[in-house]
């Protein structure tokens, strides 16, 4: 897919920053009006899905022989699920390699600034992968639950050292995995869908959870 196909407001990076609904200054708003026009020509996000039948219990989900202890929480939310889509989706490696050079070259305001235009690269890339397995599931009447990612949820991070191989690729979308669990390019997001008729789209459950840097929490304050 394209940079342009995520439309990507400058309001998204802003509040990706901390500004929330407040604006910053002129010259600030300027910088990222030309960051973005630079990063445009440059970018290639990318997502991937794979969708499988599972066995679902209070806290794992198995496919294929393959456990994932995806917790208590997570499982509650994919309840009722026919089958279940593993995803990768990438802002790709473009945007942090222009962040980098920034922060190499003392630019740390435009570094900060790809910075978070990557994140929200990423998160805009993981909402057209749900549209378009959305119009693949459609023929179904099948629904779908909200995303849910290693690392969150009481997901160990280390989950994606199971989910990876059903990519099909070491390198799917360009996305390494290292010992750590941690992906390369850094701003990539990989998880899981429950798909059925019965499924619901719950809000996320953010009072159940005491990771408190998590995105979903911070987007709701």
């Amino acid at each position: 897919m394209t940079y342009a196909q995520l439309a990507i407001e400058p309001e998204d990076v802003f509040r990706q920053m901390g500004y929330g609904d407040a604006r910053p200054d002129a010259a600030v708003a300027q910088e990222l009006r030309m960051l973005m026009d630079t990063v445009a020509p440059l970018a290639q996000p990318r997502f991937c899905f794979t969708v499988k039948r599972g066995t679902l219990t209070a806290d794992t989900l198995t496919i294929d022989g393959t456990c994932f202890h995806t917790g208590p929480i997570i499982s509650r939310q994919l309840r009722g699920a026919e089958a279940f889509a593993l995803f990768l989706c990438t802002a790709g490696s473009e945007i942090e390699d222009y962040s980098r050079r920034m922060t190499a070259g003392g630019d740390m305001l435009r570094a900060f600034m790809a910075d978070a235009l990557g994140s929200v690269m990423a998160e805009r890339c993981a909402d057209a992968m749900e549209r378009s397995l959305q119009e693949s599931i459609d023929k179904l009447s099948w629904h779908r639950t909200n995303r849910f990612s290693p690392g969150y949820c009481r997901w160990h991070v280390s989950g994606q050292h199971a989910l990876f191989p059903f990519f099909g690729s070491p390198n799917a979308c360009n996305v390494t995995l290292n010992d750590s669990a941690l992906m390369t390019p850094i701003k990539s997001v990989s998880g899981v869908i429950g798909l059925g008729s019965h499924v619901r789209r719950l809000d996320y459950s953010c009072g159940l959870c005491d990771m408190k840097d998590c995105f979903k929490r911070r987007g709701r304050r």
